[in-house]
């Protein structure tokens, strides 16, 4: 006796949508596999004060000599290279999420900042910028004078 399967056409095309939703969006380089391009992004949070931009960028495995940062036209770049280490035996790997390469970010700066005076500081693994507002972009606060010349305070 034979057992009859119903064939759907489909079932291919929804599995593989239903991976891109599950892992795609929020982690679109593992649906390359091994195929991973050369450079890839990195996570990163943007703040601002009223006199300074603070941006945290993660890039786990790289040192501190290994990363360059530059701001032209109030966009801040960040490269880096996490290196792979050359192994003396050839393995087969069953899981491989580690990522090794270029790593670049371009982000355009919410105000105009004074690079000059810009610190960096690199701890575990996280870039911490502290990029001071250019005086330009700083709040400026206006003394308002009554009809009779007389300033008011607030």
């Amino acid at each position: 006796m034979t057992n009859l399967v119903r064939w759907d056409p489909f079932s291919e095309l929804r599995t593989t949508m239903d991976r891109l939703f599950e892992e795609g969006f929020s982690r679109p380089w593992r649906l390359l596999g091994d195929q991973l391009p050369v450079e890839y992004s990195f996570p990163v949070e943007v703040s601002e004060t009223d006199t300074a931009v603070d941006v945290k960028a993660a890039l786990p495995g790289v040192r501190p000599d290994e990363v360059e940062v530059s701001i032209q036209n109030d966009v801040l770049n960040i490269r880096a290279e996490h290196k792979e280490q050359a192994e003396e035996q050839k393995r087969d790997y069953y899981r491989r999420e580690i990522r090794y390469g270029s790593f670049h970010r371009a982000i355009a700066l919410p105000n105009s900042v004074d690079a000059d005076k810009a610190e960096a500081r690199f701890e575990n693994g996280i870039l911490n910028l502290h990029l001071p507002k250019a005086e330009a972009a700083r709040p400026k606060m206006i003394k308002v004078a009554a009809g009779n010349g007389v300033v008011s305070t607030q």
